[in-house]
């Protein structure tokens, strides 16, 4: 979902990271609560406050991490698999495989994140009246992410989608509609008509009281927003590619070509004077892997001449086969999946043609174009 991301590890399997700006809103955080605590706690030494203010801060973002992970483990136990856990400048984001299959998955997957956080909230606020006689500091650590554990779980609980809240909508709507596609439509809905008030109410505050409070209240409306009008444009694209199959728009112009010519007479040869933009690598009636611009791309020019085709070409282990009978739809979730830009159609394991997003793309339009 996101570029630009550092890995941090894996935890249950789940690939975690930190979107680089997960760093610009850590600082802002870091510095508006140093401020705070310099303005409520003056007594406090200056690495005190800075101390825990970046304590705080730290913790906040592992809250974050445990809410999302309330999420996958969730998603996990209905076999629904989480690709990764990514910390972003608006919080964070567990990306699942799939969508839940029944509303009571949505909705247990849903709520599973406002869970976690009610919980961290009390334990927070635990700690905060078991330290109270010991230490001011750790007594104000602890009340502060009580309190802002309460309000993310409370804001994510808003029934605007894709917040926890729009989705715990969309999984009664689905229930009442029995139409997943009707359900996801009405919640998208809600969820930008909450969106436009948020950017509203930001750039009436922005104006009137606070500019930095109603700049920020104004961009997550936004970011709703579009998260909201997205979801509804991949519904169109799941509509337009329903019931077609792989083998009806697959491509079979692709170039067939034996192991050991170099990528300056692909190019030369092949690609420049044909205008074709892939090439399928052979060894005898074994496929080795498939070349396309991307990979060309990547080989210094200087370097043409001397690499063969196998060297760069996407091994055939991973270019993730299909079908010739399945439908794009499934087609273009392998693709997101697996990060692919094409994969070949394979029928009997010969392979038969190629597809692709400019397949997809052709598709889609086509079909935009005549309305169906």
């Amino acid at each position: 979902m996101f570029g630009h991301t550092i890995r941090l590890g894996r935890i249950l399997g789940i690939p975690v990271g930190l979107h680089y700006s997960w760093f610009i809103v850590f600082v802002l955080v870091t510095l508006s609560l140093v401020a705070q605590f310099a303005t409520e706690y003056p007594d406090w030494a200056a690495s005190v406050q800075y101390s825990v203010g970046v304590l705080t801060s730290v913790l906040l973002f592992l809250s974050v991490l445990l809410h999302e992970l309330g999420h996958s483990i969730v998603a996990l136990r209905k076999g629904i698999r989480v690709r990764a856990i990514t910390l972003f400048v608006f919080g964070g984001v567990a990306q699942i495989e799939r969508e839940p299959s029944r509303p009571r998955d949505e909705f247990q997957i849903a709520v599973a994140g406002p869970a976690v956080s009610f919980l961290l909230a009390g334990a927070f606020y635990g700690f905060s009246r078991g330290v109270e006689s010991l230490s001011e500091p750790l007594q104000v650590l602890g009340q502060w992410l009580g309190r802002i554990n309460f309000i993310l779980a409370a804001f994510n609980l808003i029934p605007g989608f894709p917040l926890d809240g729009g989705r715990v909508l969309r999984a009664l709507l689905w229930s009442v509609t029995g139409s997943y596609d009707r359900g996801t439509r009405l919640a998208s809905a809600a969820g930008q008509g909450i969106a436009y008030l948020f950017i509203v109410a930001g750039v009436w505050i922005a104006f009137s009281k606070d500019f930095v409070g109603g700049l920020w209240l104004g961009f997550i409306g936004w970011f709703l927003l579009s998260a909201a009008q997205a979801t509804v444009a991949q519904l169109d694209v799941r509509r337009l590619l329903r019931g077609i199959r792989a083998v009806d728009a697959m491509t079979t112009d692709c170039l067939v070509l034996p192991r050991g010519m170099s990528v300056a007479e692909l190019v030369e040869e092949h690609l420049l004077r044909t205008g074709r933009r892939c090439a399928l690598v052979v060894e005898g009636d074994r496929l080795l892997g498939l070349i396309t611009l991307h990979q060309v791309r990547r080989v210094p020019r200087a370097e043409w001449t001397m690499t063969p085709l196998e060297a760069v070409a996407i091994p055939e282990s991973e270019l993730h086969a299909v079908p010739p009978e399945m439908e794009l739809v499934e087609v273009l979730a392998l693709m997101d999946d697996r990060n692919v830009n094409q994969v070949p159609v394979v029928r009997d394991g010969r392979i038969v043609g190629l597809i692709g997003r400019e397949q997809l793309m052709h598709v889609i339009r086509t079909r935009l174009e005549l309305g169906v």
